[in-house]
This record gives C-alpha cells, sequence and structure tokens, in this order.
C-alpha cells in the first residue's frame, strides 16, 4: 500500500476549512474525469468517460465535524481508507489529508509510483478546496 499526507496551513477559520474540505461533490472537480455522486453512508467516485471507467466507493465511518472524518475505500479498484483532519491555529488552521491507498492488481514494487502521483492529484484537490 502506498501512503500519502498532506498538510496545509490556511488562513481559514477551522468550521470554513472543514466545510470545504467535506464539500464532497466538489472533490470531483479537482480530478479529472470524476464525478461524485452521495449516498447515506459516504459517496462514490466514478472515474471515466460515459460508462466506461471504474467506482471508488468510500464511507465515512467516523466523523467528529469540524476536527476529523475517516473513510473507508471500498471499491474493487481502489481499496483503502483517509483521514481528514482540521486543527486551529492562531491565523486560521492546519488542514491534513492522510491517505493509504492499495490498487487492485498493480504490484507492491510500485507503491512509490502511486504514492507520487497520489500525493500530485491530492494536493490538487485540497489546495483547490481549500482556495
Amino acid at each position: 500500500m502506498a501512503q500519502i499526507q498532506i498538510v496545509r496551513e490556511v488562513a481559514l477559520e477551522p468550521e470554513e476549512a472543514w466545510r470545504r474540505l467535506t464539500d464532497w461533490q466538489r472533490h470531483g472537480t479537482y480530478v479529472p474525469l470524476t464525478t461524485i455522486t452521495l449516498s447515506p453512508s459516504g459517496f462514490d467516485a466514478f472515474t471515466g468517460i460515459g460508462r466506461v471507467g471504474f467506482h471508488d466507493p468510500m464511507d465515512v465511518v467516523e466523523s467528529r465535524a469540524p476536527s476529523y472524518c475517516r473513510l473507508e475505500k471500498r471499491g474493487r479498484v481502489v481499496k483503502g481508507w483517509a483521514e481528514l483532519s482540521v486543527e486551529p491555529l492562531r491565523t486560521g488552521s492546519r488542514v491534513t489529508w492522510r491517505e493509504e491507498i492499495r490498487v487492485r492488481g498493480v504490484p507492491r514494487v510500485f507503491d512509490r509510483l502511486t504514492q507520487a502521483s497520489s500525493t500530485r492529484l491530492f494536493s490538487r484537490v485540497v489546495d483547490g478546496l481549500l482556495a
């Protein structure tokens, strides 16, 4: 499994940083070819064109708004988890996105490539959501 961690300090109040970070439908804005569909337990990110692609369903398994949530990835292609946290600072907030990702069919020897590409992708998501 590849592990990533993205940390940003922003001049947003914790509640606002949390609101933006957990606006699940907006996540698709920053992931190419991806649309988000909300479900009672979380959401599904479909990446593809038309009917060709893959689903990445995620359940919110723990939520302590406005400071922490944990997502479990339950798809056939992408497995793992993500933890999102927001901590207050004197000048705003510190946002941390930690994730562990396993892509079905991708050997562990490619974990560094998965880590690098995931870090780049999720940095784009975090930066876009917090902008």
